[in-house]
């Protein structure tokens, strides 16, 4: 008999000690969820309500602008940036070397212009991968372009400025058709020479 009293009080005990288990893990999960859910408001908003970095997650895969070291870019900046030149006291200049040089006929055919290329952005490296894969169409327009310059007005200064800049419209072109954004800020050159 002493042997079945003596079970009875702990199997009693048992049920007791399940159940507080069952009501920590219960808990447990709670503050996991509750906590999980706090963080995803934290960090996204309440859906719909366009608040967090969920915009800056859609917008992922786009080029991005590069803040220098040290900076930091209020949204005014931002803004300016979108539509206009950035400004390079605050967004980081990437050069992009073209390879090769390109030669063209000049307007009447009469002359010719050789001349080496580089680009540069205030974009992530994503305008870059878009020039690298985009190469065999910016050469054609570069040379279209090259043979649309009057052979005169190419030996200014003035000239010069003017068919950097068409260049630069003409590139720009060629990756907002393909990718949906251009991203160059400027044309220059390496080399130049004309006959």
């Amino acid at each position: 008999m002493t042997d079945i009293a003596a079970t009875a009080p702990i199997g009693a005990e048992a049920p007791k000690k399940k159940k507080g288990k069952k009501k920590l893990l219960i808990l447990l999960v709670a503050v996991l969820l509750l906590g999980g859910g706090g963080g995803y408001y934290a960090m996204y908003g309440m859906p719909g309500s366009g608040g967090g970095h969920a915009e800056e997650d859609e917008h992922a895969d786009e080029p991005q602008l590069v803040v220098r070291e040290g900076v930091t870019a209020s949204s005014e900046a931002r803004s300016r940036a979108r539509t206009g030149r950035p400004d390079p006291r605050v967004f980081k200049t990437t050069y992009i070397p073209l390879e090769g040089n390109f030669t063209s006929n000049l307007r009447g055919g009469d002359n010719f212009v050789q001349v080496g290329l580089g680009l540069s952005t205030f974009y992530d490296d994503h305008v870059k991968e878009n020039v690298e894969r985009n190469m065999m169409a910016i050469r054609s327009a570069i040379i279209l372009t090259l043979s649309e310059a009057d052979p005169v007005e190419i030996t200014t200064l003035s000239g010069k400025e003017a068919l950097k800049n068409a260049l630069k419209e003409a590139i720009n072109r060629v990756l907002t058709n393909r990718e949906g954004f251009g991203g160059i800020d400027d044309v220059y050159f390496t080399s130049f020479v004309t006959q």
